[in-house]
């Protein structure tokens, strides 16, 4: 077995721990892969790092550990999830929705997915396209796609048209596209729904919308979005799981569920109803 660690190297936290893996990792014969960040921390430079070794078509990675909080998940989804590759979370951050896995557990869920004694959840994710050949950095979205006014610029007039029909003119700080996954996340923060990720649905929810008429609106996840945006300094944010970029005004974003999937690692019968209760008191 094969397990490729990536980390946030800011929290020193997150270091220890992946020391502490790494140690429990090797007695038990797992071949480890360092991100990039790890091995210039200086963790141990004589594992492989995971850009060298997935260059080879005959190194495969059968798991991947995001070591840190929700940002390093999604930042770990990032690198690895057109490679296919189950991501296990565990959490040195804060909340730890999508990292699920506490510091205290570590051994316990680890001797579990080396002996096989584990489930794997597919989550959909959005891809964001435009006309404009280059112009996004990064397309693919786990939690969210958020357009968003730019710097201290007033509220922004998002246009969204759903399936060929127009929809609505948002006037407000800014529009999020979520998935159930991100249901939890940004979404949950401006006053959107929660979903239980296994739903196949999209949701729309405005960010300091001003019209008091307006509320989130969960639509198929097959649905295609087309979203054009004017504001007075004549651009945007556009903001795809928190990478973020400034935007030209003249830029028509494509919005629609990506042919990609994340996999998640689920140990221990974790459930939604029980995150929710664990994470977000709910009920308490």
């Amino acid at each position: 077995m094969t397990i490729a660690i990536f980390g946030n190297t800011l929290r020193s936290n997150t270091i220890r721990e992946v020391k502490r893996i790494i140690d429990f990792l090797q007695q038990r014969d797992v071949e480890i892969v360092l991100s990039q960040e790890l091995r210039h921390e200086g963790i141990n430079r004589e594992f492989p790092s995971v850009d060298d070794y997935v260059s080879h078509d005959n190194h495969t990675i059968d798991f991947a550990l995001s070591v840190g909080g929700d940002g390093t998940f999604l930042t770990t989804a990032t690198l690895v999830g057109h490679l296919d590759i189950p991501i296990l979370g565990i959490n040195c951050g804060h909340l730890g929705y999508l990292a699920e896995v506490q510091t205290d557990n570590v051994e316990l869920v680890l001797d579990q997915l080396v002996n096989n004694n584990y489930t794997i959840e597919k989550r959909s994710m959005l891809e964001v396209s435009c006309q404009q050949e280059g112009k996004l950095a990064s397309p693919y979205a786990l939690n969210e796609v958020a357009i968003l006014k730019s710097g201290l610029s007033s509220m922004i007039t998002v246009d969204v048209t759903l399936n060929g029909e127009f929809l609505h003119n948002y006037k407000a700080d800014g529009l999020l596209v979520a998935t159930s996954t991100g249901s939890t996340a940004y979404n949950l923060s401006v006053g959107g729904p929660l979903l239980d990720p296994h739903v196949n649905a999209i949701i729309l929810s405005p960010v300091a919308t001003h019209s008091l008429n307006i509320r989130p609106l969960v639509v198929l996840d097959d649905s295609k979005i087309d979203i054009k945006i004017a504001s007075r300094n004549g651009n945007f944010m556009l903001s795809v799981d928190g990478r973020s970029q400034v935007l030209s005004q003249d830029v028509q974003l494509h919005i629609e569920r990506s042919q990609r999937t994340i996999k998640l690692v689920r140990i221990n019968g974790q459930t939604f109803m029980q995150s929710l209760k664990d994470k977000l008191n709910w009920g308490k």
